[in-house]
């Protein structure tokens, strides 16, 4: 049995516990919303901001799974990081006025506020080679989408992955937005 390098192991906790965590908190999330009805409270504004940051972040996290990370991919992941944050300070200050977040929230919030930046962290320590050439402004060849010659963690993780996001995040978000939005239609008056 060959030892399993730095890289692998690292890859691996990205794979098998920071991706997964990142899933479950966001549906914990979901029932922190759900329990307090957010289609009665903040609404629809907030649930499409809910979906918004999942975007946001899935994005990137497809292209690593994906692609060889390079500068441009490097960059995708800094950029969608910072736009996340924004949006994420803007969720809290939009909707605590609204309605109540509780501890159990919050708790979940510190959670989805830092699973990102760990997983952009360990991005940046495995491919530090890249970060050097984005440092250095070394970019030439850097920007292309170049499959990855082996895919990560096994040939059937991505389609694995992305059923586990759909059928913990994707469909209950889904249903938020659904829920907020018949809440938010004016409901017809007789004549």
């Amino acid at each position: 049995m060959t030892t399993p390098t730095t890289d692998q192991l690292l890859i691996n906790l990205i794979l098998y516990g920071l991706l997964p965590l990142w899933g479950v908190t966001g549906f914990i999330d979901w029932c922190c919303h759900r329990a307090t009805g957010i289609e009665r409270t903040s609404g629809l504004r907030e649930s499409l901001v809910h979906s918004l940051m999942g975007i946001q972040l899935g994005i990137p996290i497809v292209l690593c799974l994906l692609f060889e990370v390079n500068v441009l991919i490097l960059l995708i992941c800094v950029l969608a990081f910072v736009a996340h944050e924004f949006v994420a300070h803007y969720d809290v200050h939009y909707s605590a006025p609204l309605r109540r977040i509780s501890i159990w929230e919050v708790h979940v919030h510190n959670y989805m506020a830092t699973i990102p930046l760990y997983l952009l962290m360990l991005i940046a320590v495995i491919n530090w080679e890249v970060v050097l050439k984005l440092l250095s402004g070394d970019w030439s060849g850097q920007f292309t989408f170049e499959p990855v010659s082996v895919p990560h963690g096994s040939s059937n993780y991505l389609r694995g992955y992305l059923a586990f996001m759909a059928l913990l995040c994707g469909l209950p978000y889904i249903e938020e937005n659904l829920r907020c939005l018949r809440a938010h239609k004016p409901t017809a008056t007789g004549s």
